[in-house]
């Protein structure tokens, strides 16, 4: 029984690395720093070691072959989910390139609205350890941001030292849309966030007016969606008031038709704020699921993000066309191979078509797959990589114990060559 300190996190998407955790063989207990979203990721047990084919316990090799057998003849498969570390893409990538197939992530229709505004207009975005030492004035729009990463707050804002700050907890909060579910956003002298709340369908609406007021226009409503435009005026005076404002929205929780428009105006937005005196930025949440890390990979790989299908020869990107639901409805797909190295829970769509899981240890199925493949899960049964969600630190990721079980790199590259035997 040992315990390892300094544990980095792959789940939470922020970057946390300050856990404790007790090993006991292939038990793990969190036991300092962790949280609702960490504690049960780290702590969830083993329960498959070995390969499934038909249902049928067999040897790593024999399913291997299967799943390649499977791959050989099939004229569009889809590679969805998509979770894993950097080496675990690129083995991803590789397999994808010599099968000809779709590459999908799991996250990727929520974050086409990032993309979308992204490529129309571009953005002004900000990092984490930018929000740690500048941000005096914090806008969270449409998110439970504590939900997300239940230690933003404690990490990124009520930190005791900042390079650019006096003190902290002076730091204005504002949610606009959904209300916090919890009170990590009261600052350690009791000062809390302030909030307006309305429908998420409803901040088309709620955005496009604020960024007009902190544009100087003339509003000659008194309320829109049921807040008050005078408390819209104050949240743009805060931000035109700041040394440093940040902007932060979820694109996944903006579940409504083209969302994207919502993301391009709190992009143009910040771009309003900025001026001599001010200065402003957005950062959008993500690093679940290692969809900034399957984007990362896929853009300095391909040149573009993970929704990208190889069966023409080379990379084509579409964010409609290539989503593993719509071509799995509609009969284009003739094969799923399903990647998902962190979250049980996180299953393949259910379909006709064959389908090859390669997932972490502990995944039931409604209908047992053709294949499955346990594999260890990066930050605990091996060493990786993975994106944080600014983009600009690959987190360097721990091995806690020794599982024995394979890693997504190891199985998709086996399957991949085992596909230029055949």
């Amino acid at each position: 029984m040992t315990e390892i300190t300094e544990v980095p996190s792959p789940f939470c998407g922020i970057g946390t690395d300050d856990l404790t955790i007790k090993v006991d063989g292939v038990l793990l207990k969190v036991i300092e720093n962790g949280c609702a979203v960490n504690t049960p990721a780290f702590e969830q047990p083993i329960t498959d070691m070995s390969a499934r084919v038909d249902g049928k316990e067999v040897s790593l090799d024999v399913a291997i072959a299967r799943a390649a057998a499977i791959l050989k003849d099939t004229s569009l498969p889809v590679i969805g989910g998509c979770a894993t570390d950097v080496n675990g893409m690129r083995g991803l990538l590789a397999l994808a390139d010599r099968c000809g197939a779709v590459v999908d992530h799991i996250n990727f229709t929520g974050a086409r609205n990032n993309f979308l505004a992204l490529q129309d207009s571009g953005w002004m975005n900000t990092t984490l350890a930018e929000v740690k030492n500048r941000c005096d004035c914090l806008l969270i729009v449409g998110t439970d941001l504590e939900a997300f990463a239940p230690r933003f707050f404690e990490h990124y804002l009520w930190n005791k030292e900042s390079m650019f700050l006096d003190d902290t907890s002076h730091r204005e909060v504002i949610y606009l849309g959904t209300a916090p579910s919890g009170d990590a956003s009261t600052s350690p002298k009791g000062k809390k966030a302030r909030v307006f709340e309305c429908a998420t369908e409803d901040l088309p609406e709620v955005v496009a007016v604020l960024r007009a007021l902190v544009k100087g226009q003339l509003i000659c409503a008194t309320a829109v969606c049921g807040i008050a435009v005078t408390d819209l005026q104050t949240i743009a005076d805060k931000l035109i008031a700041a040394k440093y404002g940040v902007v932060i929205w979820a694109a996944g929780a903006l579940a409504y038709a083209q969302a994207e428009l919502t993301v391009q105006m709190l992009s143009e937005m910040v771009k309003d704020v900025n001026n001599q005196d001010t200065r402003c930025s957005g950062l959008p949440l993500g690093g679940k699921e290692g969809d900034q890390t399957a984007n990362q990979v896929c853009g300095w790989t391909t040149g573009f993000p993970a929704r990208t299908r190889f069966s023409s020869g080379f990379p084509e990107y579409d964010p409609f066309l290539n989503d593993t639901n719509v071509l799995l409805a509609n009969g284009e797909a003739d094969a799923l191979v399903w990647v998902h190295a962190f979250n049980v829970n996180a299953l393949p769509p259910v379909t006709t078509v064959p389908t090859i899981v390669v997932g972490r240890s502990g995944m039931t199925f409604a209908t047992e797959p053709d294949v499955f493949i346990p594999v260890g899960t990066p930050g605990i049964d091996h060493v990786g990589h993975a994106y944080r969600m600014d983009n600009v630190v690959a987190i360097r990721l721990k091995k806690l114990r020794d599982s024995g079980l394979p890693s997504t790199a190891q199985v998709l590259n086996a399957i991949e060559q085992a596909l230029q035997v055949r």
